[in-house]
């Protein structure tokens, strides 16, 4: 073999080196949504990526480490994004509303990492462990993002005074239900009857904006 390919070579293995652990992400992603956190096997995961066991170990210690990855890779990353987008927002809260819900649905809904949170719905009661995790990760921050926004809007006097911890969950809420609807179809709305995620926001926003919209002479919280 000639020398002068060795660098050449060298190059390539050490590119196939750092897209492992992205491919392994991707790998786990597919088979967790498909099959479930419990019915996926780390043995599964290596040979989609195509990598042996032992590779998959020595970037992820064990199947829980390696979910933990993936929530963080595809979830909980976009929460730090969308914190960072509050800091510097400059429009109404109604509108700051409106681009919260339609970039979770660009950037995780309409994704397979969607599939995760039925995946924990499902499961969580199983793995204690791991639904700590994604309270910790998920669940606590998203539920504080919406928070802010929805304090901003009260301290503006665009929203009337309300009770947080529960006006939280009407956002959510109907999150929730893309998802459910998405990945349980038949169960959450007839199978001929598909949802228009664009449409299906804009409605719940509406409700959710014409609900807390403040009135002339509100008191603040």
């Amino acid at each position: 073999m000639p020398a002068d390919t060795l660098p050449i070579q060298g190059a390539k293995r050490e590119r196939r080196k750092q897209a492992r652990p992205g491919e392994l992400l991707d790998a786990a992603l597919d088979l967790f949504v498909e099959k479930g956190f419990a019915a996926t096997r780390v043995e599964e995961v290596a040979a989609r990526a195509g990598v042996s066991k032992g590779t998959l170990f020595l970037y992820f210690p064990s199947k829980d480490e390696l979910f933990k990855a993936v929530v963080r890779e595809s979830i909980a990353g976009r929460l730090v994004e969308w914190n960072s987008d509050f800091e510097v927002f400059r429009g109404s809260s109604s509108d700051m509303l409106a681009y919260c819900m339609n970039s979770w649905w660009d950037r995780v809904g309409a994704t397979k990492a969607s599939g995760l949170t039925k995946l924990m719905m499902s499961e969580a009661a199983n793995f204690p462990d791991i639904a700590a995790f994604y309270q910790h990760e998920v669940v606590q921050p998203g539920h504080s993002l919406i928070r802010r926004i929805l304090q901003r809007g009260i301290e503006r006097g665009e929203f009337r005074s309300m009770d947080l911890d529960y006006a939280v969950y009407s956002v959510v809420a109907p999150m929730v239900f893309m998802i459910l609807s998405q990945h349980s179809m038949g169960v959450c709305m007839p199978i001929d009857c598909p949802l228009d995620p664009q449409k299906y926001i804009a409605s719940q926003l509406g409700i959710l904006l014409d609900g807390m919209r403040a009135a002339p002479g509100d008191p603040e919280a």
